[in-house]
């Protein structure tokens, strides 16, 4: 249980990637083979890869594994590099606190349904709060251990 809490976003994208290929593969089938295709299942397949991509870079952001430009930063000596760092991971946490208030009051105030279900895109775009909120979460854990590598470590 405490794996899957670590890795959540991997294994409930996992899912939602699953159930975006099999309802893709199944409509191909029926359109190429049987004649027919079933008119819900783009909007199937939109809304999990949907909540595939937020979930992915939510993940992605907590290892780490997002793009970064560390080119000048890492010709910095180390106590000021660590204080860069710090200072980086205060500009993420307020970024993403802010786009996840942004992305909740756009959800909220959003009342567009889809064309085929009639269900309200709240259900797909609620990924994008649940992703910033998880960012900001993150951001602050790395605000946390990168004060302490700048300012609490032995030898400043």
């Amino acid at each position: 249980m405490k794996d899957f809490l670590k890795k959540f976003e991997l294994y409930v994208g996992s899912v939602f990637i699953s159930v975006t290929t099999v309802v893709v593969i199944m409509n191909v089938f029926t359109r190429y083979f049987l004649k027919f295709t079933y008119f819900w299942t783009e909007e199937i397949a939109v809304g999990c890869f949907v909540w595939t991509i937020f979930l992915g870079t939510a993940a992605a952001y907590r290892e780490k594994g997002l793009i970064g430009v560390e080119a000048i930063v890492v010709l910095l000596p180390e106590k000021i590099r660590n204080v860069v760092e710090f200072l980086t991971y205060i500009l993420l946490t307020v970024l993403s606190g802010l786009m996840c208030l942004f992305s909740f009051t756009y959800v909220m105030s959003s009342s567009k349904i889809t064309a085929a279900l009639e269900l309200s895109y709240g259900y797909i775009n609620i990924s994008i709060v649940i992703s910033f909120a998880l960012m900001t979460l993150y951001s602050i854990i790395f605000t946390i251990e990168s004060f302490k590598k700048a300012f609490l470590s032995k030898g400043n």
